[in-house]
């Protein structure tokens, strides 16, 4: 039933649950699992730029990170084949367009990011995930209690 699930990550705690979650669902069905982390483009080209250089160090040392920790649950759990993958662009687009490229099954994602305080019950990737992508969408949020990592490294 689920050959490849893809799980969209930037790091959040929401995204960890969503890693869980993947990693889980992937060993009932020995699937592969994709891990991956867009570095939103908006979000730098947003930045002035005598700080540019130091925010693009900043998102690729937190997808570094982000994607450490599915390689790491990975060997933990299982045997399952894992693929980890950097992206550039929108994170929905670039989550789906990687999805449809990699014959997903699935994709599983956290509810709220790194900018969880603005969606109410959704964030607005994981929103756009689930209106943009032709497959299922797993939405793994947040627990209560749970802090929501803080924007101090960027």
């Amino acid at each position: 039933m689920f050959d490849t699930v893809v799980v969209a990550t930037d790091g959040s705690g929401s995204a960890e649950r969503a890693v869980e979650a993947a990693l889980d669902l992937a060993a009932r069905f020995d699937a592969t699992v994709h891990g991956l982390y867009v570095v939103d483009e908006s979000e730098v080209e947003a930045t002035p730029e005598e700080v540019r250089d130091a925010l693009e160090r900043a998102l690729a040392t937190t997808g570094g990170r982000a994607l450490a920790f599915i390689r790491e649950a990975a060997a933990a759990e299982s045997d399952e084949e894992l693929v980890t993958a950097v992206r550039q662009g929108d994170p929905a687009t670039e989550i789906c367009q990687y999805a449809d490229e990699h014959d997903a099954d699935v994709i599983a994602t956290g509810t709220r990011g790194r900018h969880g305080e603005h969606g109410f019950l959704l964030g607005s990737v994981a929103e756009a995930i689930v209106r943009q992508a032709e497959m299922p969408v797993l939405t793994v949020r947040q627990l209560d209690g749970e802090a929501n990592p803080e924007r101090a490294e960027v």
